[in-house]
């Protein structure tokens, strides 16, 4: 079973480098000499064969050393890991070219098919030049009524770690459902709609937005127009779903 979306798409952004490769050697640890092993696993000094670099800023050696903490079975035994193909999330050390240390405790995965195009395509999403920001908070929300009862827009405009434009708007019509839509850059596209779930922008307003619409970000709005924003929050959060 693969794991979800989110979980790949952090592993991909938390890790500068993202390495498939086949396990020449593992060698294991005593676990007295594995400083803050997790209990169930056990740790191997590993040499890995480099096949591709999905992602990394420069070129690496075709071969590799590093530490993996690995999930034993219930019989308290560790896989057979030699010859095994993996997929490394990894970063550099610095001064040490032929080393690597893993992001964290999942980041050596087992190779398939299926999860290998995965990973390929949250690297393609995180390196293109139009990659939706990580969000940081919410700036200000309004709500401006329409004409008729019912009727009405919010926008929420978001704040992000590059400082780049990135908005909602939910749009109201009397005998409609509400209709959504995200804005990445200066021009509100009303017509670009809701993110398809599994993408780096649901992705990003998913696991990025908070659960509620904070009420300083409301300022000064009067109570009928703070409680439709907070509706139209609400809507947003509801269809994007959980962070998976």
């Amino acid at each position: 079973m693969l794991p979800s979306y989110a979980r790949i798409a952090s592993q991909v952004l938390g890790a500068p480098l993202v390495i498939d490769a086949r396990i020449r050697s593992a060698s294991r640890v005593k676990d007295a000499e594995a400083t803050g092993l997790t209990p169930g696993r056990a740790r191997f000094y590993i040499e890995a064969d480099v096949l591709a670099l999905i992602r990394g800023g420069t070129a690496i050696p075709a071969r590799l050393v590093y530490l993996a903490d690995v999930p034993l079975d219930a019989r308290g035994r560790p896989p057979k890991l030699k010859k095994l193909r993996v997929l490394l999330f990894a970063r550099p050390i610095a001064g040490q070219a032929g080393q690597i240390q893993l992001t964290g405790l999942d980041s050596q995965r087992e190779w398939q098919p299926a999860l290998d195009a995965q990973v390929r395509g949250i690297v393609r999403e995180v390196i293109a030049p139009d990659a939706p920001p990580a969000i940081t908070g919410i700036g200000n929300a309004f709500h401006v009524p329409g004409s008729l009862p019912g009727e009405g827009e919010t926008q929420i405009f978001l704040t992000t770690a590059k400082d780049l434009p990135f908005s909602i708007q939910i749009l109201r019509r009397p005998g409609e459902q509400p209709r959504w839509s995200v804005s990445t850059g200066d021009i509100v596209d009303e017509s670009a709609g809701a993110p398809p779930k599994d993408t780096l922008l649901w992705y990003r307003l998913a696991c990025g937005l908070p659960a509620q619409l904070p009420a300083d970000a409301l300022g000064s709005e009067e109570p009928d127009n703070a409680r439709a924003a907070r509706e139209d929050y609400a809507l947003v959060r509801r269809e994007l779903g959980p962070c998976a």
